[in-house]
């Protein structure tokens, strides 16, 4: 089979894989921030998929153009969807589409005016070096993120797809500017597209085993399950005593030291001062407790604190920002915005309903 053909069925195939992840997607989770992150991130990999051209910087058609920014503009969905995926907590900001819009921009720009100026490896080398940008903010805040996931299946699932996306996206990178300006590469454009079909394909084969929803499917309700341990099975009374007493030790230290009001406190912090792996304590809070985020774990723990203080008559004139701080909130927005989904309602509502029932 010749090389433009191979390259043109592996196109073929990856945008297939794409348009069935977003079926997916869209059936399991299109109500759902997640969700329709992943359906963009999708269609952003599919216009990828058509417009790559390894080697090549003849500046672009009039109509390809759009498809190319849109593909750039894709490093962004990526970058806020493994933001929400380790983050079940965030929310979308008017400024995050003013990050698309500008990358959108920036690209689109380049290819209707830098390309036909002669300057299409300047165009290739700056799209391609703002990808490898937004792939280290993206590593970095997965790296930073990850350990708050307590399912362990679906921790690995989570970093699986991640780490894929971001392997082919540096690799791709790579290998566009590292060709630029040696003319259109058959071989690369088969390679290129190879590994992008190699990638889609496991990711969708992962997906459709798992299930989307089992794995991007936010923090259901935590349930106390006191006196049974975590895992499948029926366990002896000696391990079911075992976790009994490392529960108890664990709400010590959130009820008595109010750990949670450290400032980055980690799960291998607590694991520490619990003389336990760390993983016995993934299993501990996730089994025992019912919690599946380490980090809604300690938002819960301090959001009681904070609604006892919003109740208290003598705390009346404190604010709130106050006693967010104080309860182990770096900041009152995300305290506001736990607060509401735990409750309903806003802090202040909150405390004017408490003090008008005292």
């Amino acid at each position: 089979m010749p090389l433009e053909s191979l390259d043109l069925a592996l196109r073929a195939a990856a945008i297939a894989l794409l348009a069935v992840l977003a079926v997916s997607m869209w059936r399991d989770l299109g109500r759902r921030l997640t969700g329709r992150l992943a359906i963009a991130l999708a269609l952003g990999s599919a216009a990828h998929a058509a417009t790559f051209n390894i080697g090549g910087t003849a500046a672009p058609s009039l109509a390809f153009a759009p498809l190319i920014a849109l593909a750039t503009a894709d490093i962004v969905v990526l970058w806020l969807f493994c933001r929400a995926l380790f983050d079940d907590g965030f929310a979308l900001r008017w400024h995050h589409g003013l990050i698309w819009l500008a990358v959108f921009g920036f690209s689109l720009a380049s290819c209707l005016m830098l390309g036909p100026a002669g300057h299409g490896r300047l165009v290739v080398i700056a799209n391609n070096a703002l990808a490898i940008g937004f792939l280290g903010l993206t590593l970095a805040q997965t790296v930073r993120s990850w350990s708050a996931d307590l399912v362990e299946g679906r921790r690995r699932v989570r970093a699986f797809v991640v780490i894929a996306a971001m392997a082919y996206g540096g690799a791709n990178a790579l290998l566009q500017i590292a060709s630029t300006g040696g003319g259109p590469s058959e071989l690369g454009n088969v390679i290129n597209a190879a590994m992008l079909a190699a990638v889609v394909a496991a990711v969708t084969l992962m997906l459709l085993k798992v299930g989307a929803g089992d794995v991007f499917a936010p923090e259901a309700a935590p349930v106390e399950r006191p006196g049974v341990a975590a895992g499948p099975g029926v366990v002896s009374a000696a391990e079911a005593a075992v976790s009994r007493r490392l529960v108890d030790g664990l709400m010590r230290l959130m009820a008595d030291e109010r750990i949670y009001r450290q400032e980055n406190v980690t799960i291998g912090m607590l694991a520490s001062r619990l003389s336990i792996p760390e993983y016995r304590l993934r299993r501990l809070i996730n089994g025992e407790l019912g919690y599946r985020n380490f980090n809604t774990f300690l938002n819960n723990h301090r959001i009681e604190e904070a609604k006892a203080a919003l109740a208290d008559p003598a705390q009346a004139e404190v604010p709130v920002i106050t006693i967010a701080m104080d309860a182990g909130f770096q900041s009152l927005g995300p305290f506001n915005r736990a607060f509401k989904a735990e409750t309903g309602v806003t802090p202040t509502e909150y405390r004017r309903m408490r003090l008008s029932a005292a």
